[in-house]
């Protein structure tokens, strides 16, 4: 049988491949065996988010589940992974699931998993599932009807109780009247009906049901996004743009001039906005690959920083025993105080929407008004499809140490999670195998566009890649 591992955010495969019913049939038993080692009746919280074979994959889930005597809560139709964190804390469960590759390219399915704390189960307790995986095949069966009469299953609506919870976080009304009008591209994935729920007059893109992500995966970086930016170069009224990816638990978004503001701005933008114009304190945490600009502003603003390795599963379990202010990664996984301890791409395009209007304030003057206290900087990030042995070659050229990348010398390197190289004049590179994919990615941070195609060359150049 398949070794199934669980990697930076969940257990992800192929459809048909690895990810059959049957193997997620195998995933769904070991989690109940761990569940019932400490829960006399455990409850679980299980949802599907927009890619093919969803309900499939989660019916046989709730099959296993309740077979198990669990009891499983659910939704009818697709539902993005921060309101299965918000059903959890919601509905007194012990665990939630989410059947979701996230960003991954269409071929993709995956299983996360979200713990009674309303984020990412903690990187221990997902070790000790994984060691429950049978490996051998698992029976399914039963009728969901049948569980629903014997209170096995129960049906909620995750959406309306997410959308009930927004409104009373934020003023909608006054949102939908800001001067500032709304582009919002869905990528065909879970986030679609809650924008349009909240925001009627925003200009939707990707906002229907579409398995295949028009070929491209749901990943919200600027190259996916291209006709959000042209969007919003050619409507004038159009001064902010929001991005979610599949799952929308990720955020990107786009100034008045369509231009891409990644997720090291969001994050600084945050910090920025929540200690400085709502007083508000604690730890900013952050991932190995996130912009050194966030160590400069906490030090600023005299805030405790702390880095982790890559995966907001090491995020939140931080913001479950600790004050935090803002835990966020480069991937666009950001969480804000106020909020579920979990990634929440739409929440927090929220947070800047208000910034925007609390302000009157473009995105871009945000911006500005963020450059004046942290240097402006550019970042890019490259993604290598490697063979194995050259992706190997690379790492093992990293561990030996590296003095330099061309004209860029390294000043100091960090190993928390793959390589961190920082170069002079507030400059860094980071090379790194990816968790959830078969990619070598190359991160780079420069005070230009041009410093930092040119330190991306440098790198490429040095690694042979």
């Amino acid at each position: 049988m398949l070794k199934i591992k669980f990697g930076t955010d969940g257990w992800r495969a192929i459809i048909a491949q690895e990810y059959t019913t049957q193997n997620v049939a195998r995933v769904t038993e070991a989690v109940c065996v761990w569940l019932k080692k400490s829960k006399l009746n455990p409850t679980i919280v299980i949802g599907y988010d927009c890619r093919f074979g969803g309900e499939l994959f989660t019916h046989t889930a709730i099959k296993v589940f309740c077979t198990n005597g669990v009891k499983v809560i659910t939704s009818k139709g697709f539902v993005s992974t921060p309101m299965i964190s918000f059903g959890v804390l919601q509905y007194h469960a012990d665990q939630g699931v989410v059947i979701t590759a996230s960003h991954n390219p269409p071929s993709y399915n995956g299983y996360k998993l979200k713990g009674a704390h309303g984020g990412p189960t903690p990187p221990h307790q997902i070790a000790e599932v994984e060691e429950l995986i049978p490996d051998h095949e698992v029976e399914i069966k039963g009728d969901l009807a049948i569980f629903e009469q014997q209170g096995l299953l129960q049906y909620v609506d995750f959406e309306n109780d997410y959308v009930e919870y927004i409104y009373t976080k934020f003023d909608i009304a006054a949102l939908n009247n800001s001067p500032f009008k709304m582009a919002y591209d869905a990528m065909f994935g879970a986030g679609q009906s809650v924008i349009r729920r909240l925001f009627p007059k925003a200009v939707l893109l990707h906002c229907e049901i579409n398995p295949s992500f028009q070929n491209t995966a749901p990943e919200p970086l600027h190259k996916n996004l291209l006709e959000l930016s042209k969007t919003i170069q050619q409507t004038p009224e159009l001064k902010f743009g929001l991005a979610n990816d599949g799952d929308a638990d990720r955020i990107a978004l786009y100034d008045e001039d369509g231009k891409y503001v990644d997720s090291h701005h969001i994050i600084l933008l945050l910090i920025h906005y929540l200690f400085k114009y709502k007083n508000l304190t604690g730890k900013v945490v952050i991932a190995a690959s996130t912009t050194l600009r966030v160590n400069k502003l906490c030090e600023l603003y005299g805030l405790p920083c702390e880095v982790t390795p890559i995966g907001f599963k090491y995020i939140s379990e931080i913001m479950m025993h600790e004050d935090v202010l803002v835990g966020g990664e480069e991937s666009g996984g950001i969480s804000v105080k106020g909020h579920i301890p979990e990634r929440d791409g739409i929440y927090d395009g929220l947070v800047i929407y208000e910034f925007m209007l609390a302000t009157g304030k473009s995105l871009k003057e945000l911006c500005q008004e963020m450059y004046a206290l942290v240097g402006e900087f550019y970042y890019e990030r490259a993604d290598l499809h490697l063979l194995e042995e050259d992706k190997q070659r690379v790492i093992a050229l990293c561990s030996a140490g590296v003095t330099s990348f061309g004209e860029f010398a390294v000043v100091d390197t960090n190993t928390i999670d793959g390589f961190k190289f920082e170069l002079p004049n507030n400059c860094w590179t980071m090379i790194r195998a990816s968790g959830t994919e078969p990619l070598l990615r190359i991160y780079a941070e420069g005070n230009t566009k041009e410093e930092v195609d040119q330190i991306l060359l440098s790198v490429r150049t040095s690694l042979g890649v």
